[in-house]
This record gives C-alpha cells, sequence and structure tokens, in this order.
C-alpha cells in the first residue's frame, strides 16, 4: 500500500491560476465535499424488488463476483467512476483510488484529461492511475469534440479502454460552458476510428436516452455508462459555481435543471431496450444493493463516484478499499438472498417493478412486464 496523506487543498498555489481547466479541477472538487450537490430526485432502482428466496441453496462465501468488464476480467462487476486529475493537487487522490482498485481487481477511470494534453507537466496526475493500478482495467476520459486527444488520452496512461463524456446540461450552466453541439455524432464517430481500444461513451449525471444510444451504437461504441440522475448533479456544482462569481442567471438555471434527466434505473432499460449495447449503470449507486438491481436490469457493471471522494481527499487508500468492501459485501448479500452463485445468475432473476418507474415505462410504451422477467 502507498504511503500517503490527506489531499490539502488550502496550502500552495493559488487555486485561482491562470489555466481555468485546472482552476475546474479544485472547485469541483471543494463543492462536493462542502456542498449538497445530490439531485433531489431518485435513481428510481427504489422501486425495483427481487423476489426473496427463502431457500437459497448457495454458499454466501463461494458467490463468484468475477465479470467480464468490457472483455477485461473484472474481480466484482463495480467501477471507480473517473473523479478527477489535471491539477497538481489530484495526484494524490488518484494515487489512492487506483491502490484501492489495484487491491481489489476492480477497472478504474480518470478525470477529462484534457488539461493534461494542453499542459504536459500535469500528465503524472493521470499517469499515477497505472503507475499504482497496473493490473486493472483503466478508462481514459476525453470530451465528445476533442477526437484530436484520443490518442494521446490513451497513451498517457497506457489505458485498456476510452470513455468519452457528455456533459451538455453541465455546459449549459456552467459560466464559461460551450453549448455548441453540433457535429458531436460525427467527432464521436471519428474517435471511435482514431483508437484501438473499446469505446465508451459516459453522461455526467443526466442519463442516455434509446434514441441517443441507438445514434452511438451506429457509429460504433462498445458500450454506454448512462451517467443517470440520482446521484451528483452538475448542475447543482456548477450553480455553486455561479453564486461564487455573481452570475445571476447562471445559478437560476442551476436552481431550475438541478434534477433535470433521466433517472439511472430508466435509463438503463432504455439503453437495454433499444440496442445491445454493454452498460454501466452510474448516477446514485450508493449501496451493494444498487449494484445489484442495476445488474439485475442488465448492466454489466455499476460505477461509483461520489462515495469515494471524501475518503480519497480526506482519508488513505484502507479508506476507499473499506468504502468499496461495503459495496461487494452488499453485492453478496443480495447475491445470497435471490439464491445468485455468479453475476450472470442475478442478471436472471424476476423482479418486482412499480411506482414511478412503472408509470414511466407505460408512458414510453415499454412493457414493463417483459423487464420484470428479464427477457
Amino acid at each position: 500500500m502507498v504511503e500517503e496523506t490527506p489531499v490539502d487543498f488550502d496550502e500552495g498555489e493559488d487555486v485561482l491560476e491562470s489555466s481555468l481547466t485546472r482552476r475546474r479541477k479544485v472547485e469541483h472538487i471543494e463543492i462536493c465535499l462542502e456542498e449538497d450537490v445530490q439531485c433531489r430526485r431518485t435513481t428510481m432502482l427504489e422501486d425495483i424488488e427481487f423476489v426473496h428466496n427463502a431457500l437459497p441453496e448457495i454458499d454466501k462465501d463461494k458467490i463468484d463476483l468475477t465479470s467480464n468488464f468490457f472483455g477485461f476480467r473484472a474481480s466484482a462487476p463495480l467501477l471507480i467512476a473517473g473523479m478527477t486529475g489535471g491539477h497538481p493537487r489530484t495526484k494524490g487522490i488518484n494515487e489512492k483510488l487506483a491502490a484501492a482498485a489495484e487491491e481489489l481487481g476492480l477497472p478504474i477511470g480518470v478525470g477529462s484529461q484534457r488539461a493534461a494534453i494542453e499542459d504536459p507537466s500535469l500528465e503524472d496526475t493521470f499517469r499515477v492511475v497505472r503507475e499504482t493500478a497496473p493490473s486493472v482495467p483503466i478508462l481514459a476520459n476525453i470530451g465528445a469534440t476533442h477526437v484530436d486527444y484520443a490518442e494521446d488520452a490513451v497513451s498517457m496512461i497506457e489505458a485498456d479502454l476510452l470513455a468519452v463524456h457528455l456533459n451538455p446540461l453541465q455546459e449549459a450552466i456552467q459560466p464559461e460552458g460551450d453549448c455548441n453541439s453540433i457535429g458531436v455524432v460525427d467527432t464521436i464517430a471519428a474517435i471511435v476510428d482514431s483508437v484501438d481500444v473499446p469505446v465508451i461513451v459516459k453522461e455526467t449525471g443526466a442519463g442516455i436516452s434509446d434514441d441517443v444510444a441507438r445514434r452511438l451504437a451506429e457509429v460504433g461504441v462498445d458500450g454506454v455508462d448512462v451517467g443517470g440522475v440520482g446521484g451528483t448533479s452538475w448542475a447543482a456544482v456548477e450553480y455553486y459555481r455561479a453564486l461564487k462569481e455573481d452570475n445571476d442567471l447562471k445559478s437560476q438555471f442551476g436552481l431550475e435543471y438541478w434534477d433535470w434527466g433521466i433517472p439511472t434505473a430508466l435509463s438503463v432499460i432504455l439503453v437495454l431496450n433499444s440496442t445491445e449495447l454493454d452498460v454501466i449503470a452510474t448516477g446514485g449507486i450508493r449501496t451493494g444493493l444498487d449494484v445489484a438491481k442495476a445488474l439485475s436490469l442488465g448492466a454489466v457493471a455499476a460505477g461509483v463516484a461520489l462515495p469515494l471522494l471524501r475518503p480519497s481527499v480526506l482519508g488513505s487508500s484502507l479508506d476507499v478499499v473499506m468504502e468499496l468492501e461495503r459495496f461487494i459485501e452488499g453485492l453478496k448479500v443480495a447475491m445470497y438472498l435471490t439464491g445468485s452463485s455468479t453475476v450472470d445468475d442475478i442478471a436472471s432473476k424476476p423482479l418486482i417493478l412499480k411506482g414511478e418507474l412503472v408509470e414511466s415505462l407505460r408512458s414510453l410504451g415499454i412493457d414493463y412486464k417483459r423487464v420484470a422477467s428479464g427477457t
């Protein structure tokens, strides 16, 4: 285990530095630690229940969580979602997350690498992930319009996969946001053609619809991370940044669009109902039971971000490991109580769907009974 100390955001260089991209890295972390940026809507995972099995006929200690993560082996269907990098003070965070990923055998993503591609002195804030986690799948990360950055992002951290992020909601609220999305599908297609690793498109808190999923499948992406509503609201994060900058218009938009988007459970169903893409369920995953429900809908993994931020900033990699083990143990309990010996088993269990999720599926013309049956 690496030697670690808490990450200090109060000492050293001034946060208000010349690079806006670098500055945002720290501001986002500070806001997520200090403010309530949780969506007020839920993931809709609470509208999913398993059928309890009082005779599971399996040994909980022998449950196999090994999973196929886009062709790579993972010890559990759990992704440490990309959070940060690109500022000197974020290196320690990524180091702790990577140490936990390596210890537990979990895939891990990094935050947007744009800052380091534009300023190579920041590359070590991302390279530390591969240096610390040499044996696990690692996801590079660029914006959907940055086709010229794709190869460099992958090579910078010897990535096994590339995540291309979509964040139109965040851009619309962000004081300096870029809202020109013309040609994004074409640039994603160019990114797919430019790299020799699997490409995943990820949303950042507002979810992916069936129509978007179909368009992504048509240009050859390998999967999507739905990044649905129910977890961190990036409209909320940008609301606090707008407040700090006395931007009344943008702060008002942040309040109005705080909960905009597609809840995680609904987004997973929409993508799988319309494509054969592999799906990661990120957005408000807070327990191992949430992971189990995501898998039961057909996701290949669930991604976790905000619950790992505080231990990775203020604690050690051991604290991150302990938090991840809580998810893993919770998943095992759900599998035991449904008689599921493997990840594939739980994906085939019948479900009880209810509430807002059923109402939403009905309004979209989707047969909720078919979803519940797993067919």
